[in-house]
């Protein structure tokens, strides 16, 4: 009897099953869809160019393990640089993360098993690998596995010196002989390598770097010890809960003592860089090494809209300025921008045989290139267009190669103009290439790595020649992901400008929903960021997150309002300065308002959501304008700034000493009390970027208003809140059906 009920109920069950399968729309976008392999794309591994840019090597698949091809960059002849087998450990193949040649080509670093240290993966297992005797060699192998950062070689490849425990080493590999060049590096002084607040906000990791002839290393000294540690809590990796200390200065707290120290080669004594007329509490985002007795530095002081340039000679010690820099907002060391790959490397590029740097600046009514001779301080405007430059691409003996788009801040594109500012400048990307264009230059200027983005094609990868912008051959072409997407039902995206005040215009990016129909109402998923480190409305590929719900029956869109890195003139970018949280939400609010008039989206289902800034932004609509949003998303959101990092917040904000009340009226949690729709508020509790405290406040101010939300905390997970099996397809679950329950597609 038993059996024969269990044999029934696998009938029905099996029958269920096959109707499930049958009714599923196999051109339709589902969570798990979006999560399986089904839609997965190819990406280019690093690229190192050779020979001035004659040949690179890539990191490609051989008998199951990682080796190194060599393509002439002309012919893309292809030959094996460093096969698997050469570096195998033990007989298991190598995972090779990142590499460096020696200048001669002989020997190289290879970097492997890598741990992460807050955004990413700096410190693991270095080998030299000697293509002369054919050997391979770990670095540091009497110290802890995946503890060694940024090992590079001296100019004659002899040594290699790297980081390992806040202190730097020196190690002769042939000789097995390792020496610390620095004694005193800890938790709270730190040497070769940056805080947290440092690698976040500057994009400083690598601390360290040989001279041209290695008479000397300079380096960083971080002293941390008056910097407040802030504790995360660990409550689910055992029975007690474990603090996780974080050293972070919060926004109106001194900043860490920061100076540089050299190691003089000679003799292995360190002594420090007088910077007697610097500022006690300004910031060092950057130097670097012009030739062997000359270091060229850069200071900004604490408000960050001032930067000095310094020229510094280790055999006189004397420093001179060379170049200065001041703005009533701030001034960018790194320009934000989406063409730009960047981030962190903050070196000026040297031309006229390492004479003279280049420098984007904004002291015009746009952002351009300038040219500064070291010795004299004598400038040259290079780029002389009425329009921004987005970042620069590089240089050869005559041109500037930088990124623009002078007439659609949703794109970008490749230009060049003559080093010397003479002549017009010229757009080198073909029209065919629509949306976002970015390059990685050979240093010969004869060839580029080209990266094509756009929200009507996929993503693509081509070898080019400069000369003609010719395609020597297509590295990434996507072609499965494309077949993949073909499979599904198309839609529509379309751009538009919108009106807000004082003349200006925001752009907008809709995807609309399936079978678009003008004569319907359609409910509207606002999708935000807002500050000055994101653009969100580009000319770029549609997440397959927001093509699913475009499926479903939403509107989604993107908009961008000012304070945001659109090219738009520096009175866009700047005009949000001590206005965060108040002028951006005016005109996102304005914005959505103009928008919601036409007529096929519903005004009365109408949602916002955003992540980190785009968090906050969600949850200032939400309080200050819930005459618009019904329903809010906020992920890793500031809701107080006054308990954000010092460096970000001071540097859009100014001093919360000298204007306390432009701190509160930009948070979120001031108007709190003004909480009518529906909100969902998420959190990592091991949010190491903004914390999970950040949160807690919020809701404490929303219980003592009486005002009801939602809430979901993922414990121990970062601000990407991506760690732990099935977090982000957990995580978009919960977003579809939020948005969903609340914001029905059928009203």
């Amino acid at each position: 009897m038993n059996y024969l009920r269990e044999v029934y109920i696998l009938i029905i069950l099996l029958t269920v099953f096959t109707i499930s399968a049958q009714d599923v729309d196999s051109s339709l976008l589902t969570i798990d869809r979006i999560y399986s392999s089904e839609f997965r794309q190819e990406y280019q591994r690093p690229i190192n160019w050779i020979e001035e840019g004659a040949a690179f090597v890539t990191i490609e698949k051989e008998n199951g393990g990682d080796a190194l091809i060599r393509y002439e960059s002309e012919s893309l002849e292809r030959t094996v640089f460093l096969p698997a087998f050469a570096i195998s450990l033990e007989g298991e193949a190598m995972t090779i993360e990142d590499f460096s040649l020696s200048k001669d080509g002989s020997k190289i670093i290879l970097f492997t098993n890598s741990s992460r240290v807050w955004r990413t993966n700096t410190k693991g297992d270095y080998y030299v690998y000697n293509f002369n005797n054919k050997k391979l060699k770990q670095l540091g192998r009497d110290l802890p596995s995946s503890s060694l950062m940024f090992a590079k070689f001296n100019h004659d490849e002899s040594l290699v010196a790297y980081v390992h425990d806040f202190n730097i080493y020196l190690e002769d590999y042939d000789d097995d002989f390792v020496l610390r060049l620095t004694q005193d590096g800890n938790r709270d002084l730190i040497n070769g390598t940056f805080d947290w607040v440092y690698e976040e906000e500057f994009g400083k990791r690598d601390g360290f770097s040989w001279s041209p002839e290695s008479g000397y290393i300079a380096f960083w000294q971080v002293d941390a010890s008056e910097i407040g540690t802030f504790y995360m809590i660990n409550n689910i990796d055992s029975i007690y809960s474990q603090p996780v200390p974080l050293q972070y200065p919060k926004v109106g707290q001194d900043p860490s003592v920061v100076r540089l120290g050299l190691v003089d080669m000679k003799n292995e004594r360190i002594r420090f860089i007088p910077l007697e007329e610097m500022e006690a509490d300004s910031y060092l985002p950057a130097m670097q090494w012009i030739e062997d007795d000359l270091l060229l530095i850069q200071q900004m002081n604490r408000l960050q809209n001032k930067l000095t340039i310094w020229a510094y000679k280790p055999s006189t010690d004397n420093m001179r300025k060379v170049y200065t820099e001041t703005e009533e907002t701030w001034v960018d060391i790194n320009y934000p921008d989406i063409s730009s790959a960047s981030w962190g490397k903050n070196d000026l590029i040297l031309v006229d045989d390492n004479k003279s740097f280049l420098r984007m600046t904004e002291n015009d009514k746009w952002r351009r290139v300038v040219k500064v001779d070291i010795a004299t301080g004598q400038k040259t405007t290079v780029t002389l267009g009425d329009y921004d430059v987005a970042s620069i691409a590089g240089t050869d003996d005559n041109y500037l190669y930088y990124i623009a788009s002078p007439n659609n801040s949703t794109q970008r594109y490749l230009y060049r103009s003559l080093l010397d500012g003479s002549g017009k400048e010229m757009r080198l990307t073909p029209k065919s290439f629509s949306g976002v264009n970015t390059y990685n230059l050979s240093p010969n200027g004869k060839y580029a790595i080209h990266y094509n983005n756009s929200s009507q094609h996929v993503k693509t990868v081509h070898l080019i020649r400069i000369q003609g912008h010719e395609i020597i051959r297509t590295l990434i072409d996507n072609n499965k992901y494309e077949e993949a997407l073909s499979k599904l039902k198309m839609l529509d995206v379309r751009f538009m400008q919108i009106p807000i005040d004082d003349g200006y215009m925001t752009d907008a990016r809709i995807v609309l929903p399936l079978d678009f129909d003008e004569s319907k109402k359609y409910p509207v998923l606002f999708h935000v960021y807002g500050e000055p480190w994101g653009q969100v409305a580009t000319d770029t590929e549609v997440s397959l997150w927001d093509k699913m719900l475009a499926q479903k029956g939403y509107v989604v869109i993107d908009i961008d309002n000012r304070g945001t890195p659109c090219l738009k003139g520096s009175a866009w970018r700047k005009s949000i300065y001590k206005k965060i949280g108040v002028l951006n939400t005016h005109d996102q609010a304005t914005a959505a308002k103009e928008i919601l008039k036409l007529p096929y989206l519903d005004e009365t289902r109408t949602a916002v959501w955003g992540w980190s800034g785009g968090g906050s932004m969600t949850l200032n609509l939400m309080f200050r304008h819930p005459d618009i949003y019904t329903t809010g998303m906020a992920i890793a959101a500031v809701s107080n700034q006054l308990i954000y990092d010092n460096i970000y917040q001071e540097r859009y904000m100014g001093l919360p000493q000298v204007d306390p009340k432009a701190f509160e009226e930009g948070s979120p949690i001031s108007q709190a009390k003004n909480l009518e729709g529906n909100l969902l508020i998420i959190h990592g509790t091991a949010d190491d970027n903004v914390h999970y405290q950040s949160t807690e406040l919020l809701i404490n101010e929303l219980i003592a208003q009486n005002k009801q939300f939602d809430f979901m905390a993922y414990p121990n997970r970062s601000h990407g809140i991506y760690e732990g099996k099935n977090t982000r397809r957990h995580l978009y679950n919960l977003l579809a059906n939020y948005l969903m329950e609340h914001v029905p597609i059928d009203p």
